[in-house]
């Protein structure tokens, strides 16, 4: 996405009232926001003008909270009803973490997003920085590969097909691709992950017409097939569906790291 079309994915209205309502759950629940981010189609780049708004937080609460006996029935989610088009959701910091743990794709995703509303610098910086020692590429590369095969077979074997299901699908095969030459986490932006087909000429061509059309189009929006995007993508699941990543080892002080992290954030949040 070029930084013009990054700027536009959120409006100063929309932003003001995302702000607005993470206030109002810190207030309602008594918890600080530590991240909160864009996810879905306005960050990945390919929203529609009347794309939903996908704002995303993790939140932690009082150190009493943490040291009640019934914690494990204590919810750690905080989700309200979309309004406005507008669906803002949270998790508590040691669900996402240990989540991060489990190399969760979404929480991975969210910390990378171009859209941030709120964020500690601090608490960022140090689950980045943990990246390299608790992501799995193998996870990602299992995950990546199931999304596309299911939005594939489940969305893209008609005459017209919806313009979205066509950037599920590419999205993650793209993530794959990234995967197996970087062996790194992969951008959440769509438009960095084409530096992986940017030698296949009449793909690349393909697939910016096909954004500039669902940037234009509704967000139910439906296109003719396009015969060399499917090629495309019958091509990678038939190779991805023969190949095994390598397993991932974690070090064995992950635990330890992750949860030296919560208790430091613990106590800076509510110092």
């Amino acid at each position: 996405m070029s930084s013009n079309q990054r700027m536009d994915a959120v409006t100063p209205e929309a932003r003001a009232e995302i702000l607005q309502r993470l206030q109002e759950a810190e207030r309602e629940h008594d918890v600080k926001v530590l991240m909160a981010v864009e996810s879905g189609s306005r960050a990945w780049g390919f929203a529609s003008p009347n794309s939903d708004y996908d704002g995303r937080f993790i939140y932690i609460h009082r150190p009493e909270w943490y040291l009640s006996v019934g914690l494990e029935e204590q919810r750690d989610v905080i989700e309200y009803p979309i309004v406005d088009d507008m669906d803002v959701n949270g998790w508590d910091v040691r669900k996402a973490l240990r989540l991060f743990w489990k190399s969760n794709p979404a929480f991975v995703e969210w910390l990378y997003s171009p859209i941030m509303y709120r964020c500690d610098d601090w608490f960022v910086d140090q689950v980045r920085g943990l990246v390299p020692q608790v992501y799995s590429i193998q996870s990602g590369f299992y995950h990546y590969r199931s999304t596309a095969k299911s939005n594939f077979r489940g969305y893209l074997q008609t005459d017209l097909v919806p313009l979205k299901k066509y950037f599920y699908v590419l999205r993650p095969l793209l993530a794959v691709k990234w995967l197996e030459r970087f062996e790194r986490v992969a951008p959440i932006e769509f438009e960095k992950l084409l530096v992986v087909v940017q030698e296949n000429v009449e793909l690349m061509a393909a697939i910016y017409q096909l954004l500039d059309l669902k940037r234009q189009s509704p967000e139910m929006g439906l296109a003719p097939q396009v015969p060399v995007i499917h090629a495309f993508i019958e091509a990678e699941l038939s190779r991805l569906a023969h190949i095994a990543p390598d397993r991932f080892e974690r070090p064995a002080n992950v635990e330890f790291l992750l949860s030296r992290l919560f208790r430091e954030t613990l106590k800076r949040a509510w110092a």
